[in-house]
């Protein structure tokens, strides 16, 4: 019976899952803990505050379907939220919320110096540069408003906004954002700068790479102004530092970053990490550093799916002015799938080749452009290919397709493959009859006509037909 709880967790999970994207269950239900069951009341273990409060907002009648039907109409769910930079222990496992800055721990700053005091040498700049003159070193054209959100980046988005409407104000300081090259970690970080730089003038907003960071300490280093060099950073309110993963194995580094760190966390400065990992993975880093990294929020950018990469390329088209047909569009999205900068470079090169050689963006310039990025190019959809998963779907022999049954199920997967084949492939209604036992043009039309009409009015054949189109295209294109 002590397992209880987790058995009822368990159960409820079973149910969310069939009812929720997959991302999404595995972004804000896979991390939960069940603690205990107590008086009907089932308590669950929550990261920090703002995933309890994203949870309430967004699954609370999922939860509530699910604790029903595990506790009855008296079933309860209470949360327990972890502290922002702490692990649980016996003495202190849990509090219910935290908006507190992290303790001092005994760590004192590596320089004393109060450093909104006097003259602060800018590594960006010139010396004797004052706080509100200091370059953000931001670009200008990174915005949420073009940063387009799917279940692949959602987390780290909208705890950057929250991020950037309160800085150094939220339970995730830091904010540490993961992921592989060319996801969007530059564009969201650079987004937050920017929202902070626009909404707050009066702060000191400082973007950096880590390469461009240790260079600096480097020169400072060479001309004895380290000191100048952290008072420069223990001044900055919003300090954003991009792959911190860099830091490897760099001690000395890494020990004048700890106490900027220190600093600024304990003065209550908002400071955003990014990675190509997440902290428990990343090697060479210091114990007590990977330890900071996580006393806010990690959130993860994952490869976008097939509909997020659709709506970056089409937002890159329309602040170009492009119009590139859909066809187009979908083909270079089904055959660039993990990396988003590559999207810009194969959007670039066509462009560069539609106005050099005065042609217009068509599927052959696509496919000739898309040589340059992928090794294995997409093959097109065929008829036979279309049969093929039509006929499974339905339960049927692709023999029947082309053959002369006239059975309700037969006739309906039949009539949908030869819709499917005029709307996803280039044949001529003549070739696609020749594909269905030598059936002439005019059956083609009658049998698209017949699936439209389905179309119209049946929902449920609308959704399967929309499915089947998806299943061909990521089938083929894996």
């Amino acid at each position: 019976m002590s397992n209880l709880h987790i058995t009822v967790w368990n159960n409820c999970l079973q149910t969310i899952k069939k009812i929720v994207k997959p991302q999404s269950f595995k972004t804000w239900f896979e991390p939960i803990k069940p603690i205990r069951l107590q008086d009907n009341a089932l308590t669950i273990q929550v990261p920090n505050k703002f995933f309890y409060e994203w949870l309430e907002e967004h699954y609370v009648g999922e939860l509530k379907m699910a604790m029903r039907q595990e506790l009855g109409e008296s079933g309860r769910l209470e949360y327990q939220i972890l502290m922002s930079h702490q692990t649980p222990s016996k003495d202190n496992p849990l509090v219910e919320h935290t908006n507190d800055a992290a303790p001092n721990n005994g760590n004192t700053p590596l320089y004393a110096n109060d450093p909104s005091a006097g003259e602060i040498k800018n590594p960006f700049v010139i010396p004797g540069i004052k706080k509100m003159k200091i370059d953000p070193n931001l670009n200008k054209s990174y915005l949420f408003t073009n940063y387009i959100e799917g279940d692949c980046n959602r987390l780290a988005r909208s705890a950057g906004v929250a991020v950037a409407k309160k800085p150094g104000g939220t339970a995730f300081n830091p904010l540490f954002l993961y992921g592989n090259s060319g996801l969007g970690k530059t564009h969201l970080v650079q987004a937050i700068g920017n929202e902070v730089s626009k909404f707050y003038p009066e702060k000191a907003v400082l973007y950096v790479s880590c390469e461009e960071f240790t260079n600096q300490i480097i020169n400072s280093i060479k001309s004895n102004a380290v000191q100048d060099f952290v008072r420069f950073y223990q001044m900055i309110d919003v300090l954003l530092v991009d792959d911190i993963q860099f830091l490897a194995n760099k001690n000395k580094m890494q020990e004048i970053f700890f106490h900027i760190f220190n600093t600024l966390h304990q003065a209550g400065k908002q400071i955003v990490l990014t990675s190509d990992r997440p902290p428990k993975d990343l090697e060479g880093i210091q114990e007590r550093l990977i330890s900071r990294f996580k006393w806010g929020l990690s959130a993860d950018l994952d490869v976008p799916e097939f509909e997020t990469r659709i709506a970056i390329f089409e937002s890159k088209m329309n602040r170009e002015g492009l119009d590139i047909p859909t066809d187009v569009t979908e083909f270079i999205c089904y055959n660039i799938k993990n990396n988003i900068r590559e999207l810009e470079g194969v959007l670039i090169s066509l462009v560069a080749q539609s106005t050099l050689n005065r042609r217009e963006i068509d599927m052959d310039l696509a496919k000739n452009v898309i040589k340059h990025f992928v090794k294995n190019i997409s093959k097109e959809i065929t008829v036979e290919f279309i049969q093929e998963l039509v006929a499974d779907h339905f339960d049927v022999s692709v023999d029947k397709l082309q053959g002369k049954t006239r059975k309700r199920q037969v006739v309906i997967a039949r009539q949908l493959s030869m819709y499917l084949s005029k709307k996803l492939t280039n044949k001529s209604l003549k070739a696609i009859g020749e594909n269905f036992g030598g059936r002439d043009h005019s059956t083609v039309i009658y049998s698209c006509k017949a699936v439209q009409d389905l179309l119209d009015t049946n929902t449920i054949f609308k959704d399967t037909v929309s499915d089947l189109e998806k299943k061909i295209k990521m089938n083929l294109h894996e």
